[in-house]
């Protein structure tokens, strides 16, 4: 299947661009500055493209398979348009060229529900700390990006993942279309959701649906992911 990355040179870009190679597929791996991009294969494009370039995305998604967005951008307080603005160019740019399949990541705290199985402090403190300061401009745009996306006309999905941590290999980790228990979703994990949701068979799809990711084995403790991962918002 060829496929086309976009924020394939974050963490989450990288490990879904590397398994998909791994996987017999052609990605182009879209970043805008390819002489950092550190993989190579033969079946590797990497394509400098600026999402916010209408005229870039459509040059890079015209001819693909399927889209794949893993774009973030790290919490502060200056407004957020990358997640809206991006995707708005990602969809048009499908249409026109009459690509169907966009799967792209927000987060699991856009299912709006509690955490299942959290304790009083978490769920009505912490992570609505998170949600309504730090983090605050990152969902709003979040919220707007999945607003495009459902309203799109495409064969979309939207991966919604707890706090990302690196892990070293991908793990029997749990999918649903509802909020899931735990707190973390290892990179590698997502990225393998990703691809299967882009290019795995017809029964692993989710279409015009948001699905969690939750990886169960091995994971950090809260404090870790917190100084680590969520104040630097990567994805």
């Amino acid at each position: 299947m060829e496929l086309v990355i976009f924020g394939a040179n974050g963490p989450t870009g990288r490990q879904a661009t590397e398994q998909a190679v791994a996987g017999g597929h052609t990605v182009t791996a879209v970043t805008r500055h390819p002489g950092d991009f550190p993989l190579r294969h033969a079946r590797l494009r990497v394509a400098a493209a600026d999402v916010l370039d209408p005229g870039a995305v459509e040059r890079v998604v015209a001819g693909q398979d399927a889209v794949i967005s893993t774009l973030g951008v790290p919490y502060g307080r200056k407004p957020v348009s990358l997640y809206s603005d991006g995707i708005g160019h990602i969809t048009r740019a499908m249409a026109k060229h009459g690509v169907r399949r966009l799967v792209c990541v927000s987060s699991t705290v856009l299912f709006g529900v509690p955490a299942p199985g959290e304790g009083l402090f978490f769920r009505a403190v912490l992570e609505p700390l998170i949600a309504r300061t730090i983090g605050r401009t990152v969902y709003e745009d979040m919220r707007r990006m999945e607003r495009i996306v459902g309203d799109s006309g495409l064969d979309w999905t939207v991966v919604r993942p707890a706090g990302l941590f690196d892990a070293d290999a991908v793990s029997d980790y749990q999918v649903g279309t509802s909020r899931l228990p735990g707190r973390f979703t290892s990179r590698a994990d997502l990225g393998n959701a990703l691809l299967r949701q882009a290019a795995g068979d017809r029964h692993d799809l989710a279409v015009r649906a948001f699905v969690d990711v939750r990886t169960t084995e091995g994971v950090p403790t809260l404090l870790d992911v917190l100084r680590r991962e969520a104040l630097g918002g990567r994805k």
